[in-house]
């Protein structure tokens, strides 16, 4: 059993290594320092699909809870086409977004328990700060539908009621630091 696990975590290895040059410039791994900033852990993908399209997914998530068990716990999945002007992860850009979360948690004397779900469009710019190592900013405009159960902080299934809601307005900005392969 042990033996077969070694081949199978060499043999993924030997895969990756192999494959890692045919991937030059068309995947990069990132990260958004606005989300870091406020203490939520996020990573991203994005890969080229020609020398002018690229295809970006973007995962966060808040697991923390803070002083007087006040948290407000999350989820996010932001996948997002994007046509560069110049070419793939160097100048201007302007992308097409969705976005999908799932939250609870509560600051003040209310919980909420629910879901978003929406779509946007985004500009950014990409400078490049050396061969592997680019700086992002991004920004964007949409609209996100918002259902979810309203109850006091300390949940109770009777008080409970669902609200939905529809938003209009800024629905992404990222300060990315970018490593492309």
């Amino acid at each position: 059993m042990y033996k077969m696990i070694q081949f199978r975590v060499l043999f993924f290895c030997v895969l990756v290594f192999v494959t890692f040059p045919l991937f030059a410039q068309k995947m990069a791994l990132k990260t958004n320092a606005l989300y870091w900033g406020v203490i939520t852990p996020n990573a991203g993908v994005e890969f080229a699909i020609n020398n002018k399209v690229t295809f970006e997914l973007l995962g966060a998530y808040n697991p923390w809870t803070f002083k007087d068990d006040k948290k407000m716990r999350f989820w996010l999945a932001q996948p997002e086409a994007r046509y560069w002007f110049c070419e793939k992860f160097e100048g201007h850009f302007v992308g097409i977004h969705a976005h999908g979360a799932q939250f609870f948690g509560g600051f003040n004397s209310t919980r909420y328990d629910g879901y978003l779900a929406g779509v946007g469009i985004s500009y950014g710019y990409d400078w490049i700060l050396s061969p592997y190592l680019n700086l992002e900013v991004s920004l964007g405009l949409g609209y996100a539908h918002l259902w979810y159960d309203k109850s006091p902080r300390i949940y109770c299934e009777k008080c409970k009621f669902s609200e939905r809601k529809n938003y209009f307005g800024p629905t992404k900005a990222s300060v990315s630091l970018v490593y492309t392969f």
